[in-house]
């Protein structure tokens, strides 16, 4: 069980490591919108590339943060029941969401995307517009990518879970601190659901 913790927190700190860098297209998505924006209001410019590599920046965005939210618990929830149930009916029931569901439909959309992508790739797909961006196959290959790296994240979030139901007291804490850490870091980025200036409430840690 030990080995298994080490594990999701090494996929946990690469996943860290790849968001920290994805998260920069959002920069560039607003100079690049910005730009555009202003060039074609005032200048009368209007750049067809431009407008596509926005839409190619909000896909690297998504995809590439996309496991990171996950494993960070900052996805959306909706809870009616589970939050009901008891702590081990729960890691059960996030076990068997990440085995059954998660896990398998990335991998059939990383398997069925390196087709999609390597298909683009060999007919030099570009864009539909005359004046667009070419190159199609780069963008199309960040999806079995970002997807690869959810299934990642799927993975982390299930090896936790077995280590919360099978290990020792001690090995749960301690994959239980991690958790708690994550939903404290949620919480004081969140903006409050009162108006305050506290940060809200203490989030719930993914359980």
């Amino acid at each position: 069980m030990e080995l298994l913790v080490k594990i999701s927190d090494g996929i946990d700190a690469a996943l860290g490591r790849i968001a920290r860098v994805a998260a920069w297209a959002g920069v560039a998505l607003i100079l690049v919108t910005v730009f555009d924006v202003v060039t074609r209001r005032f200048l009368v410019l209007g750049s067809t590339k431009l407008q596509e590599l926005e839409w190619h920046l909000h896909v690297v965005l998504f995809v590439f943060l996309l496991g990171y939210a996950y494993l960070k618990d900052s996805h959306v929830r909706i809870d009616l029941v589970r939050e009901r149930l008891s702590d081990r009916t729960q890691w059960w029931i996030e076990l068997a969401g990440c085995l059954f569901f998660l896990i398998p439909y990335c991998v059939l959309v990383v398997w069925l995307g390196i087709d999609f992508a390597y298909r683009s790739f060999a007919i030099d797909e570009v864009s539909a517009s005359a004046t667009g961006l070419s190159h199609r196959w780069i963008i199309k290959a960040c999806l079995p990518l970002g997807f690869l790296l959810l299934g990642l994240s799927g993975l982390t979030v299930a090896l936790r879970k077995l280590a919360e139901l099978f290990g020792p007291e001690e090995l749960r804490r301690r994959v239980r601190g991690i958790e708690e850490e994550e939903a404290l870091h949620l919480d004081k980025v969140s903006i409050p659901a009162d108006g305050g200036a506290d940060g809200g409430g203490t989030a719930k840690p993914r359980s």
